[in-house]
């Protein structure tokens, strides 16, 4: 990565761009495909929505559902030994483009790793971007080196912020068709998503899916976040997460480019008090309970919406924002327990239905033929814990108390014979 780009290893991202000339310059370069942008977004946004009720929920997988993004640079015996405590099927892996020399390092890891489905993200600098023979060269090796280890190769980034690298989706749609081409002319069984816009900016998503480039996405990849709003139920614009995740479905339908498959390949909230490991300012930071309960609350909405393939959990050891904090040592968070204790429930789970009333959720599905209801609450409610009743805390420790407590921390409720 080259200047004026600069990457922040405390937060494994780029930082901001501080020149502000540069960046007028290279924006004033891609106006055209600004308005394109707008235009495509002010025809699809509005229809989208009309077409809600015409799309049908998919069957998900919910084996590969549960997807926990991984650098394999960090903490790599730690690491392996998490992969295989938590029982995760799915990962996803990063490999940055400005540092091929990792490659090998790479393929090292995810031969330890054959028995998972990996998704591979491959990460975008300014110089591939501006130099599509050297991004075809590196992509050509990475195919040549991986393929048979990948399931899915997502192609870049982040494509809607200035700091990762592309300045316009025109610039992102001949990134994705250097890729597409290899695929076609060279890599025929490869799959390969792309889109990649982060947050709850569809106008761009719009430009990807919707244009005159000469390629086809295996699926779509999507990083929406929602921590900036606090709790994952909250609203955006009139729009909850169930809500988004329904719009961006129905675009991928209508689209002529890609297949039905939709990846959330990132989300997090950032926690509290670990400047500057964190993402964000201390503003959108929450304590390590609520980072557990959004997180696993967010994985529910997913579920429950029957629309997502897989949902990418950023990511097993992070300061800011992980499972694991390896600052001082190992240590594992009390989220590593509640992702541990959702897989363990519901990777061979059948969905039935998810119920909403006065801020009140229940999502019910089949777990090996007995019923489970995971229960949560935006306002703290109580429950009577019936007989039939068997009940475990976010984190899979048994409740055996007479008046079930529900609010922010999901319960999981078995309930004996009533299959």
């Amino acid at each position: 990565m080259k200047q004026p780009f600069n990457w922040d290893s405390y937060s494994d991202q780029p930082y901001p761009l501080k020149d502000k000339i540069f960046k007028k310059k290279k924006r004033k370069k891609e106006i055209i495909s600004l308005i394109k942008t707008f235009l495509i977004s002010i025809f699809i946004l509005p229809f989208s929505p009309i077409m809600l009720p015409f799309i049908k929920r998919k069957t998900v997988n919910s084996s590969t559902f549960f997807c926990l993004g991984i650098d394999f640079q960090k903490e790599q015996d730690i690491t392996l030994q998490s992969i295989e405590d938590l029982n995760v099927d799915r990962i996803l892996l990063r490999l940055k483009l400005w540092e091929m020399d990792s490659l090998n390092e790479l393929k090292n890891f995810v031969e330890k790793c054959k028995n998972k489905k990996i998704t591979l993200k491959i990460l975008q600098d300014r110089e591939h971007i501006e130099d599509l023979k050297l991004l075809e060269k590196n992509l050509r090796l990475i195919f040549l080196e991986l393929n048979e280890y990948i399931d899915i190769f997502e192609i870049g980034s982040t494509i809607n912020r200035t700091k990762w690298g592309f300045f316009s989706v025109d610039e992102y749609c001949k990134f994705f068709k250097v890729a597409y081409d290899l695929k076609k002319n060279e890599f025929k069984k490869i799959k390969l998503i792309g889109s990649g816009v982060i947050d709850f900016e569809y106008l761009f998503t719009a430009h990807t899916l919707f244009n005159f480039f000469k390629y086809r996405y295996d699926g779509i990849s999507a990083l929406l976040y929602v921590d900036r709003r606090g709790a994952p139920e909250n609203m955006q614009m009139g729009f909850s997460l169930s809500d988004k995740i329904a719009l961006l479905s129905t675009m991928v339908w209508l689209s002529p480019k890609t297949s039905q498959d939709l990846h959330i390949t990132e989300i997090n909230w950032p926690i509290s008090n670990t400047a500057p490991y964190a993402p964000t300012s201390e503003a959108e930071c929450v304590s390590e309970s609520l980072y557990a309960d959004y997180m696993l609350r967010y994985y529910l909405i997913a579920f429950a919406s029957q629309q997502v393939n897989s949902v990418s959990w950023h990511q097993l050891i992070a300061p800011g924002y992980g499972l694991i904090d390896n600052r001082n040592g190992i240590k594992k968070r009390s989220a590593y327990l509640t992702y541990k204790f959702m897989l363990a429930n519901l990777k061979s789970a059948q969905f039935l239905r998810l119920d909403i009333k006065r801020n009140y959720y229940i999502l019910q599905c089949l777990v090996n033929d007995s019923l489970l209801q995971i229960h949560w609450s935006l306002k703290t409610n109580t429950l009577k814990n019936e007989s039939s009743f068997r009940v475990y805390s976010r984190d899979g420790e048994i409740i055996n108390d007479d008046i079930l407590n529900i609010g922010s921390s999901p319960l999981y409720i078995y309930i004996e014979n009533e299959i």
